[in-house]
């Protein structure tokens, strides 16, 4: 039996907030959906990324709680250049005023990098490669 990687589920305090979010790193998440049981969006190459409201799990799972603590998952999401970063950096924290947690900044491993959090504290960077400076 040969398993494949799929899927990835977020849990998720605040579906609305957490779909918004989401909107603003360039997912094309249908509208109409921030009070549904579970919500799933097909990303281009195939995989599945999933959001399952804290309540929808509290129903049917005795017992269930929200895990604590930082950083449960994180994603990453590649952008054009380094300048988009920064785009899109200034642009979450603008729509997501809490969003921002570590402003772009020119990583030694030769990325432009930057990092927000979701509505559920979870961690996501943008990033580039840089130009080479030989």
């Amino acid at each position: 039996m040969t398993l494949t990687f799929d899927f990835i589920g977020i849990v998720t305090a605040n579906l609305g907030a957490s779909l918004a979010f989401y909107r603003s790193l360039g997912l094309n998440i249908p509208d109409g959906q921030d009070d549904a049981p579970h919500v799933e969006h097909v990303l281009p190459n195939g995989m599945k990324l999933a959001w399952d409201p804290v309540s929808t799990l509290e129903s049917f799972i005795p017992g269930f709680t929200l895990p604590k603590g930082d950083n449960r998952i994180a994603f990453a999401f590649s952008a054009e250049s380094p300048s988009a970063v920064d785009e899109a950096y200034a642009r979450i924290v603008r729509e997501h005023p809490n969003a921002g947690e570590t402003a772009p900044w020119d990583a030694p491993w030769g990325q432009r990098y930057a990092t927000v959090l979701d509505p559920d504290g979870n961690s996501i960077d943008l990033y580039a490669a840089l130009p080479d400076s030989d």
